[in-house]
């Protein structure tokens, strides 16, 4: 069976591993020190995915969709709402 990461890319793993434990492992742009284990091993496999190293392709991230489909579901709701209140406030006023 072959391999889906790389003999290259799980030492860049684990050398951001122990970085990590050390303390001495710092994320790209913000700069701050790493904390969690899962940030080392996704720095390490960017890493080596940088070199080409052989990693398979990162998943797409599914909570920006999410957040876009609900922020039109609650303004499509709140312009339904906005509407029956003008029309219950119109009947009340024939009356």
């Amino acid at each position: 069976m072959a391999r889906k990461y790389s003999k290259g890319a799980s030492k860049k793993v684990k050398r951001a591993m122990d970085k990590r434990k050390r303390g001495t492992l710092k994320s790209g742009r913000s700069g701050k020190k790493v904390k969690s284990r899962k940030q080392a091993i996704a720095i390490g496999l960017s890493e080596a995915r940088r070199e080409g190293g052989k990693v398979p392709s990162k998943k797409s991230s599914k909570k920006s969709s999410s957040k876009k489909s609900s922020s039109k579901k609650s303004s499509s709701k709140k312009s339904s709402k906005k509407s029956s209140k003008k029309s219950s406030s119109t009947k009340s006023k024939k009356k």
